[in-house]
């Protein structure tokens, strides 16, 4: 799968059934290029923007399936960055 395709899925919360929003970066070791983990932004990025809204970091170890549409995550909190 290519970044380009992971970062069109909406990230689903299956503790909530909440969607986060969606992939917007990833945290990965340059080294192994193993992921480390997913960063979403919110549903409203112009409210990130203007009034500074972190990131949502998911260690890649919560997710638990990448479909075709969505990225399904298993979080009892959100990880802010």
């Amino acid at each position: 799968m290519l970044y380009s395709d992971l970062k069109c899925k909406d990230v689903i919360n299956i503790k909530d059934c909440k969607c986060l929003g969606r992939v917007n970066d990833l945290e990965f070791d340059d080294c192994t290029g193993h992921i480390h983990a997913l960063i979403i932004c919110g549903k409203n990025r112009l409210n990130a923007l203007f009034y500074g809204e972190p990131d949502i970091v998911i260690p890649f170890r919560d997710v638990i399936k990448i479909g075709p549409d969505i990225v399904l995550v298993e979080i009892g909190r959100k990880h802010h960055r």
